[in-house]
């Protein structure tokens, strides 16, 4: 049986530093409208925007988006994308990407690089990472960093600088960043909702742990996409500023 490939893009309204961010003007269309575009480029099976709020819905039916409202208690990403793909009559073998709202630079490179690696049917769950740019970016602790196996399975997810380099004269390692773009399988996705949040996520406020510590795998594969964090107004300025210079 085919695997088909669906996008979700989870958009929620509430925000405690800028509420109402999905609906944000960008070159003259909402955000969520660019991110769709961007989405659908990538040639997948099916895309939808999967929200909690009427305003968005309605923006998505007004650009003749696919839209499913989800409940406002979600604590995720994932859980949104869980209960969205239960509208859409999946099979267990089908692929949800799970594509943020406030993502609009995402490119059907970037859509495809995390696609192919569901060719191998043994894949559960991909992800993708980039190197970091700069040694002060691996410090913060709001840039997440990702050991990797040299088949690309990740061993581990942190805010600490990791891996740790205990001698000044040994080689400088690659520092992976972890970008919050996952794709899963649905019969894995419908399993990952119900896990209860484990000891690792709760130390690191990170969900893919809890995801690790319950055995299941997950596979990365390195981009060069540089997003950029919107969480207040003054971010969505500098990101007119580049969006304008890249249309």
């Amino acid at each position: 049986m085919e695997t088909h490939f669906v996008g979700i893009i989870p958009a929620r309204y509430a925000s405690t530093r800028f509420p109402g961010k999905p609906l944000a003007d960008l070159g003259g269309k909402p955000m969520i409208q660019v991110v769709y575009t961007h989405v659908l480029e990538a040639g997948l099976h099916k895309a939808v925007v999967a929200t909690d709020d009427e305003r968005i819905f309605q923006c998505v039916k007004q650009f003749q988006g696919d839209v499913v409202m989800t409940s406002p208690l979600h604590p995720s990403g994932t859980d949104r994308c869980g209960e969205a793909a239960a509208h859409l009559n999946l099979d267990d073998n089908d692929v949800i990407i799970n594509i943020q709202g406030d993502e609009p630079f995402i490119s059907k490179n970037e859509i495809r690089l995390l696609t192919e690696r569901f060719a191998d049917p043994n894949i559960q769950i991909a992800t993708l990472v980039k190197t970091f740019d700069s040694a002060d970016e691996v410090q913060n602790p709001n840039k997440v960093k990702v050991v990797i196996a040299k088949n690309g399975k990740a061993l581990y997810f942190s805010r600490y600088p990791i891996p740790f380099v205990r001698d000044a004269q040994c080689p400088t390692p690659t520092y992976y960043q972890h970008l919050g773009i996952y794709a899963y399988r649905y019969k894995v996705l419908k399993e990952l909702i119900q896990l209860a949040p484990s000891a690792l996520e709760q130390s690191e406020k990170l969900e893919q742990l809890r995801w690790l510590e319950n055995g299941y795998d997950i596979y990365t594969a390195v981009c060069d996409y540089q997003g950029i964090g919107i969480d207040t107004p003054e971010d969505l300025a500098a990101l007119r500023n580049r969006f304008t210079k890249n249309i």
